[in-house]
């Protein structure tokens, strides 16, 4: 028989290659790339006996920090690939879903906890701070395409993808201070006296301000170093090195968790700092596109991993009160906080629709599970936890994975016949296929 090495070196192969054709092949179809490697993980685990067992427990450690690369990775992505120049008004649509419809989902996924799931507070918060956040990685085929490099392209960028991208790049850096609670809650008990003072110095405050300002100053010197260096040789946008990304990424991240920030938010704000500099340089491509294939890459091997694990018995903790719980809050929970977050915004009804239900949960949330049992006291419930989180990510595959296609391409036709009437050429077909 094939030796288990040689299958995997054999797979692998397989994988990276399906990976590079398949975004193209299900651009228009009811199906997705997450969906065809979850379903491939859980059937090569399930048949092939002598694959190594990807149970999370078990590997706790590498669960933790191949989720953790994979996530920042995609969140210099997603910050590099926003056209549209931070503001208050021009990101609105951001600050309402990240300031209502977010806490909103973790007030009612804990209480969801608390009351049918029979879980403690700290349990319940944290399941909620997990799964709350919209999944960067994930999430990316309702994102923002490549990085723009003209400026009539930029004022192309719709909301729907905008709002996404940008809640994505942020939301988990925010959902952060949530998790810490848990772990609090989870350590010293439920009373405020206890747990206060420290999370809102340390966790709330210090942490996210570390965040938002070692993005920045590390955004701002790469940013010098990549266009204005005074040597030439030092100038790399001049040299199309798109891995400097990469760099960027684990020195943004670093530097910040070295002081005890909030190195998720550090990465997206100096990805969107980069990206302000010289705001249509061509460079900006090259780098995003490094991202994305290297992003692609990692999220595959997670893939397969969580497919695994599926195939040998991770949801084996399910119920029927965890099935309608996770069910609840992908098509009720989520959607509703969107539509609330959004009421009054700039967003149509359609695209409010759009906005509230692509809430893609996914590899953020199995890194705030990970990080959090190697923090907490939730060894007790580590299996159950795994199961549920494990179930809400493996739905939220393929419920958005079967949608996502179809309703996104329906708005793209919308937008464009609205375009189309709003130039006078109502009579005209559009000319480019969505």
């Amino acid at each position: 028989m094939f030796e288990s090495t040689s299958i995997l070196f054999a797979v692998a192969g397989v994988a990276v290659f399906v990976a590079a054709i398949l975004p193209k092949v299900l651009r228009h179809v009811p199906f997705s790339m997450p969906m065809v490697f979850l379903g491939a993980g859980i059937a090569a685990f399930s048949l092939i006996p002598s694959l190594p067992d990807p149970n999370p427990i078990v590997h706790s450690d590498i669960a933790v920090h191949l989720s953790e690369v994979c996530v920042i990775i995609s969140l210099m992505g997603a910050g590099l690939a926003l056209d549209r120049p931070l503001g208050r008004r021009s990101w609105a649509t951001t600050w309402r879903l990240l300031g209502i419809a977010m806490p909103l989902c973790i007030i009612a996924l804990t209480l969801m906890g608390l009351w049918f799931l029979g879980l403690g507070l700290g349990a319940a918060l944290l399941v909620a701070a997990s799964l709350a956040p919209t999944d960067p990685v994930l999430a990316a085929e309702v994102q923002v395409g490549e990085p723009a490099d003209d400026d009539d392209e930029t004022d192309k960028e719709d909301e729907v993808r905008f709002g996404l991208t940008s809640e994505a790049g942020l939301n988990d850096g925010l959902a952060f201070p949530f998790v810490y609670l848990a772990i609090a809650i989870s350590v010293v008990g439920a009373s405020p006296s206890e747990w206060f003072p420290q999370w809102f110095g340390v966790d709330v405050v210090w942490r996210l301000a570390i965040g938002v300002l070692g993005g920045f100053a590390t955004g701002k010197l790469l940013a010098r170093l990549f266009f204005s260096a005074r040597k030439e040789s030092l100038r790399l946008a001049n040299h199309s090195e798109g891995f400097v990304a990469l760099a960027a990424t684990f020195l943004a991240y670093g530097l910040t968790e070295m002081i005890e920030g909030y190195g998720f938010i550090a990465v997206f704000v100096c990805a969107v700092t980069i990206r302000s500099a010289e705001h249509t340089h061509g460079y900006h491509r090259v780098l995003h596109s490094y991202v994305e294939q290297l992003e692609r890459l990692v999220t595959v091997v997670i893939l397969v991993l969580l497919g695994g694990a599926i195939g040998r018995g991770l949801l084996a903790e399910v119920g029927w009160a965890e099935l309608l719980v996770a069910l609840a809050f992908l098509l009720l929970v989520r959607p509703a906080a969107g539509w609330i977050g959004l009421l009054g915004g700039k967003t149509g009804p359609y695209e409010r629709v759009a906005l509230s239900f692509f809430g893609i949960r996914g590899i953020g949330s199995l890194y705030y599970l990970a990080y959090a049992l190697g923090k907490g006291r939730f060894s007790e419930q580590a299996e159950w936890l795994w199961s549920f989180v494990g179930l809400v990510v493996a739905l939220s595959i393929v419920i958005h994975g079967a949608t996502t296609s179809p309703l996104m391409n329906r708005l793209d036709r919308m937008r464009e016949r609205k375009a189309l009437a709003e130039s006078g050429d109502e009579g005209k077909a559009p000319t480019t296929a969505v």
